[in-house]
């Protein structure tokens, strides 16, 4: 029945409207605005209250999608209350589209869940704070490009210059100026009326109509208008709103429009086309191919920092020196090292270690990663990843204060990345699998999902009054050219040129990161969602294609666009995430390549190991040798230092023959074995140790030599016995100054005991990941939703009960807490104990909060009251002095 047929059951506010939903509407409501439940309100009145706020509602706006919030628009500017009929003109225009005809009730039902309009069909009301944001007013023009009704521009005219424009359009003279308005008005809205009307106007003068019809509405005339404008003027076409400025009644533009509100609706989102196609298997191993390439990235670059990073600035996070310095370290470009290093850093393998000269340096989290299998510890970067709010892409960016941006520095905080990342690779599993999305099209489609804020208040286009230019005619209208921009190619790093301005512009330049680090980490395979990737984020996987082409389609390989595509899946909870990340490691556990434990030793002191290396063995070999080249084959080079750092490390020579000997397929090469034995023989042979620091040897000659040597100045020695010297230097620079002179020196202990010195010696404290910065209140799980509905149920039914009328006192206004004396209370509940009565009762527990509760009191005694509370759906017990007044309910 609609409200039509039974005007009783029209809503008369939303907290009624609210009021008439069941319980699994409610749920979704808060489910989709979680700020109402923040905290709980206690009445459906104070959750219609606190969604009608101006911060509530502009968060709701933010999360429409286009088409959905081009019909909140066309309700700002319909009449209130509107009817269906009258927005399905406004969306579909006078010819009818019968795409807007299909999803104009889904998105209505939108509106009506999100308590952003309400009403029956026949009387659609949008919240008042929404249509004041929508509504077009000169100072925030309407994203539809209307302007104010005849009524609302010709408030200011003067009654005589009204009948004057009524004569001049052919209509007959009134006698106040609101009828003359609303004549006015009626001749607009009448299609055959209006058109003889303008058959009648000069070309001149349509042409301006022409440039105002879709928007900006306001132009500007001199004192003296042209004939052309004269014209219009003459017949309330265009409208005075300030001197020197016209407007174009809503009416006239709507008319000129053929009733749409909108230049260009969009029922449909725009699909996500696929620019190239390959073998899902392909796709599959060169995603294993990069997932294992970010493992070894990670694992390089905390191994190059396992004895201390680089140090922390003062105001937080890493120098751009040290930025540089890594990026060389790991032969890519600083912006990637710096998505490299934050991801560890959000992982949780990667912190400061929060001493007085505070470094950077591998957590005791990270020796447990290093030990998993694979997959798992690809499953935890990714993780990490796609939960992460810090946003590597703004590292070397400018802040609101003009500073710039580090890596691992405070500032990099999006809370709109963990969003966009899903919905990037959502959109992509909605592809057939194995092909790769046409980036144009994509951010299209997540533009369609979230407009940009101009599209959503209008608040990005300028003042109207601000126009003024020497180029235009001064007795001509004029708006303002339409801004262009279009999608930028993605990659990494993005350049940051868009169309878009703001969070607009980041939200597209994080869809760009997102494609450019799924890359990288192997979620993705040549653009394309590999099996693990869809795993990743919860996806069905799709049926194979009878594509079977061994050869990748080429960039300019257009495909038909896919319109039955797999169904977008939704956000994860963290535990379905983990546990969705836990599968797809399984899933790329397989294609991954097995760790060998040989190398390839060769005659000029190099090692080559054709793959991955077991955990053991090339741990010992990147300490005994430095890596030259890396790719499908990693190149080791044997160097005097590098073998000096294994013995530092408590190796001997022979440790080292049997160590090469048990892992080589080829024999240890003659000049590596005499390379390991000479540097062995002279190892030791001197000794350092803490003075301030000395030098001992057993040979005199060598101690000599070294007083002689120029470049012992700086480390001021002096001879203290014939085989000892002192030193002013620290024991740490006394090494490097006789490294560094071509001596090989052991440090030793205040026993005199060789110190043995580990790479991996260092870690910090444990260390928790980084928090991610949550956009906005967090989604309430079942739990909760199910306890405040209860809540808000019972305190509507407390606040809304019908209560008898207290003779000779004034009764209370309702939701008001009922007072009555302590006498009276008592009075009262005892009466209700003998009668079985049910109670309205003011309550304030021991925090000081105040509510209201409807009970049934069992008994009073000792004082306190025991009854059952229908309010809670249980029997409770009331301290009598909390309990600041008691009413009885009507029958």
């Amino acid at each position: 029945m609609s409200t039509e047929e039974n005007p009783a059951a029209a809503p008369r506010s939303l907290a009624e409207a609210l009021r008439g939903r069941d319980d699994v509407s409610l749920a979704a409501l808060l489910r989709s605005r979680p700020d109402l439940i923040t905290p709980v309100p206690t009445d459906l009145t104070q959750l219609a209250t606190r969604a009608g706020t101006r911060a509530s509602v502009v968060r709701a706006l933010e999360r429409l999608d286009r088409f959905t919030l081009q019909t909140a628009q066309a309700l700002a500017i319909a009449s209130d209350p509107a009817t269906y009929d009258e927005l399905l003109g406004l969306m579909a225009g006078d010819d009818g589209d019968p795409a807007v005809s299909a999803a104009l009730p889904h998105a209505l039902g939108t509106l009506r869940a999100q308590a952003l309009v309400w009403g029956g069909d026949d009387r659609l009301r949008l919240v008042r704070t929404a249509r004041e944001l929508l509504a077009p007013s000169p100072q925030h023009p309407s994203p539809t490009g209307l302007g104010p009704t005849v009524r609302e521009a010709g408030a200011g005219i003067s009654p005589g210059r009204i009948q004057e424009i009524l004569a001049t359009a052919g209509l007959p003279s009134t006698h106040d100026s609101v009828s003359a308005l609303n004549a006015l008005a009626g001749l607009f809205d009448d299609p055959e009326a209006m058109s003889a009307l303008l058959d009648q106007a000069p070309s001149e003068s349509v042409e301006v109509l022409e440039r105002l019809v879709w928007g900006p509405p306001y132009g500007q005339v001199t004192a003296d208008p042209a004939p052309r404008l004269r014209w219009l003027l003459d017949r309330g076409l265009l409208l005075p709103t300030a001197p020197g400025t016209v407007v174009l009644p809503r009416e006239v533009a709507l008319r000129l429009r053929a009733g749409r509100a909108h230049r260009t609706t969009e029922p449909v989102p725009p699909p996500v086309a696929a620019a190239a196609a390959h073998r899902p298997q392909l796709v599959d191993a060169t995603a294993a191919g990069q997932a294992y390439t970010a493992l070894a990235t990670v694992e390089e670059l905390l191994k190059d920092w396992h004895e201390g990073g680089p140090a922390v600035l003062r105001a937080g996070g890493l120098s751009v020196r040290d930025l540089k310095r890594t990026a060389v370290a790991l032969d890519v470009p600083e912006p990637v090292a710096a998505f490299w290093v934050e991801l560890a850093y959000a992982a949780g393998l990667l912190a400061s270690d929060g001493e007085a000269d505070e470094r950077y340096a591998a957590t005791p989290a990270y020796d447990e990663w290093r030990e998993r299998p694979a997959g798992e510890r690809w499953a935890r970067l990714v993780t990490a990843w796609l939960a992460a709010t810090r946003t590597p892409g703004l590292v070397g960016e400018r802040d609101a204060k003009d500073r710039t941006l580090s890596a691992l520095g405070p500032g990099l905080d999006r809370s709109a990345a963990p969003e966009v990342r899903h919905r990037v690779l959502a959109l992509l599993a909605g592809l057939p699998e194995g092909a790769a999305p046409d980036a144009g099209s994509l951010l299209a489609r997540l533009r369609w999902e979230r407009p940009p804020r101009a599209d959503r208040t209008g608040g990005g286009a300028p003042s109207p009054y601000a126009r003024r230019t020497s180029a235009q005619p001064a007795e001509g209208t004029r708006g303002v050219a339409a801004r262009a921009g279009g999608p930028v190619a993605p990659g990494y790093p993005a350049d940051g040129a868009s169309g878009e301005g703001g969070e607009d512009d980041l939200r597209s330049r994080l869809a760009r990161w997102t494609l450019a680090e799924a890359e990288m980490l192997g979620v993705t395979g040549r653009g394309a969602l590999s099996s693990h990737g869809r795993a990743l984020i919860g996806a069905p996987p799709s049926p194979r294609h009878a594509d079977t082409r061994t050869e990748p389609a080429g960039p300019g390989d257009k495909l038909p666009v896919h319109h039955r595509q797999t169904p977008v899946p939704p956000a994860l909870s963290p535990a379905e995430q983990a546990t969705a990340a836990a599968a797809a490691g399984r899933l790329l556990d397989p294609l991954l390549p097995e760790p060998l434990d040989h190398v390839l030793l060769q005659a000029d002191l190099t090692a080559v190991a054709p793959g991955p290396l077991e955990r053991p063995l090339a741990d010992m070999l990147g300490v005994l040798a430095d890596v030259e080249s890396k790719g499908g084959a990693t190149v080791y080079r044997f160097t005097p230092a590098s073998v000096r750092r294994a013995l530092d490390a408590g190796q001997s020579a022979a440790d080292l023959h049997a160590f090469l000997t048990a892992h080589s397929r080829t024999p240890v090469p003659q000049p590596l074995a005499y390379l390991i034995d000479d540097v062995a023989r002279r190892h030791g042979h001197l000794r350092v140790g803490a003075a301030s620091s000395y030098v001992r040897c057993d040979d005199d000659a060598v101690l000599n030599e070294i007083l002689a040597d120029k470049r012992a100045a700086g480390l001021g020695l002096r001879r203290l016995a014939p085989t000892v010297l002192a030193a002013r230097t620290d024991p740490a620079a006394l090494l490097e100054g006789l490294r560094a002179m071509g001596f090989a020196p052991a440090a030793e202990s205040a026993e005199g005991d060789v110190l043995i010195a580990r790479a991996d010696a260092y870690r910090t404290p444990p260390r928790t990941p980084p928090e991610p910065v949550p956009d906005g209140p967090p989604v309430p799980d079942d739990t909760l939703l199910a306890a405040a509905i209860r809540a808000v149920r019972a305190g509507d039914l407390a606040s809304t009960a019908p209560r008898r009328p207290v003779a000779g006192a004034a009764d209370t206004a309702p939701g008001e807490l009922p007072r009555t004396t302590a006498a009276e209370t008592l009075a009262g509940l005892q009466a209700a104990v003998l009668t079985n009565d049910t109670l309205w009762i003011g309550y304030v527990n021991a925090e000081g909060g105040a509510s209201q509760r409807v009970i049934a009191p069992i008994r009073v005694e000792g004082g306190f009251v025991t009854a059952y509370d229908h309010t809670a759906d249980e029997v409770r017990t009331y301290p009598l002095h909390r309990i600041t007044g008691v009413a009885e309910l009507a029958e």
